[in-house]
């Protein structure tokens, strides 16, 4: 007996309207395009974000490989018939689709392959999407918008525009003062998110390759979360996890970082800058990188808490597109999930980078005594003051957690504070 199949397609018009809140905001829209840049192994891409009121539209550009007929019509396909490997940024066949359709309704794309001298553009626009409901490529006349990617392409081989953007501009008043500031606001954070997100693959750094990016013709400069070129910065020794998944074991690098205090930054302007887009509370944390590419920030990933006396630790953790699977990538390749398996490995060197950057923050604070007054107590048979005692204790925690004890130095703080409750406040415990 034969099984029957009943066609069960999915609603044009409804699925593709359900895909535009996978999550995208328009700066990591922009970085999605880029990932696509930089598969076409792109060396410059240029990002246009032109006010127009009601016409305004968004152009990536860039000297990638160019798209034939048949590869634009799979670019512009729900789940391209491609295979991911090793390396590649992309990952569901969905980001030029999604990340484009998240700010505008129309999206079109202009290609010119080696062998043409005239570029090849089509078009997916969800309101002709809407009226069909069929899962449809527009091939339209030639206008002002062809037009122009014609000339913003010169001797390039792609780009990608959108229009009609209802997630970016307000639903009135598109040609006014607030939405033009809005415009102003959005370039700004777009070359600073840009700066973040590729900050290796802008100086080639870690095997990336590297490329150059613009955003309305200023070029764009890396942003290192780690200041490496500060004298005072500190770097603990790397490690490296090696973790399990359905395809074999893979391998996680972390890099630890503890950034110099205030008052040891080189100037006044690269404190300020060091601090970043969320500033420098919530700054801190683990930077997880995919295949070089940043695409978490802000917090420890689930280790343990944001906390002002940690604010100058940084780290970063690299992982290859073979652990997606464990670290639960989402759609826009803009968060991951710490397996539960490496958070248990990420617990001592992240306390430890954590306990060192707690008294770089406390020293540059005056939260300690000098040294010489740590003498004088001593000298006069007295207990040190606890700002020293607060110093000893976090010597003592580091030293436990180098020396591989921290378990049994833990165990030992319980008894500690069971029968010297006062003296193991005064050490932090």
């Amino acid at each position: 007996m034969r099984t029957t199949l009943t066609d069960a397609a999915p609603s044009a018009a409804r699925l593709t309207s359900s895909l535009r809140d996978i999550g995208y905001d328009f700066v990591s829209a922009v970085a999605d395009l880029i990932d696509n840049s930089i598969a076409a192994n792109a060396t410059e891409v240029s990002v246009e974000i032109e006010f127009a009121g009601q016409d305004s539209a968004v152009y990536i550009a860039d000297n990638g490989c160019g798209l034939t007929p048949r590869g634009m019509t799979e670019a512009l396909r729900f789940g391209s018939r491609r295979e991911y490997g090793l390396g590649d940024l992309g990952r569901y066949g969905l980001g030029l689709k999604t990340a484009s359709l998240s700010q505008g309704r129309c999206l079109t794309l202009v290609s010119r392959p080696i062998e043409r001298k005239r570029p090849l553009w089509h078009t997916l626009d969800l309101d002709l999407i809407a009226e069909l409901d069929e899962w449809v490529i527009a091939e339209n006349p030639r206008n002002s918008v062809i037009a122009k990617c014609e000339e913003i392409l010169g001797d390039g081989n792609g780009t990608v525009v959108w229009e009609a953007l209802d997630r970016v501009l307000p639903a009135s008043g598109a040609n006014g003062g607030w939405a033009k500031r809005r415009f102003e606001v959005l370039t700004s954070k777009t070359k600073n998110h840009l700066a973040m997100v590729f900050h290796r693959f802008l100086i080639g750094e870690n095997g990336a390759p590297r490329i150059s990016i613009s955003v309305n013709g200023e070029k764009v400069a890396p942003w290192d979360p780690f200041v490496r070129d500060e004298p005072a910065t500190q770097q603990l020794p790397p490690q490296q996890f090696e973790l399990e998944s359905a395809t074999g074991v893979g391998m996680v690098e972390l890099r630890r970082y503890i950034l110099p205090g205030k008052r040891t930054f080189s100037s006044l302007d690269a404190f300020e800058n060091a601090a970043g887009p969320l500033n420098w509370n919530r700054q801190q944390g683990l930077y997880v990188y995919r295949e070089n590419r940043l695409v978490q920030w802000g917090s420890w990933g689930g280790t343990r808490g944001i906390d002002e006396h940690t604010k100058l630790a940084r780290a970063s953790l690299d992982f290859k597109s073979d652990l997606d699977e464990i670290f639960n990538i989402n759609v826009a390749k803009m968060r991951v999930s710490v397996p539960a398996q490496l958070k248990q490995m990420l617990d001592r060197p992240v306390s430890e980078l954590c306990i060192l950057a707690d008294r770089t923050y406390r020293r540059q604070n005056g939260d300690y005594p000098n040294d010489d007054a740590d003498v004088n107590d001593r000298n006069n048979g007295e207990a040190p003051a606890s700002g020293a005692l607060a110093e000893v204790g976090l010597a003592l925690k580091s030293a436990a957690i180098q020396s591989g004890q921290y378990d049994g130095f833990k165990r030992v703080m319980e008894v500690m504070r069971a029968q010297h409750a006062e003296l193991a406040r005064g050490l932090g415990f």
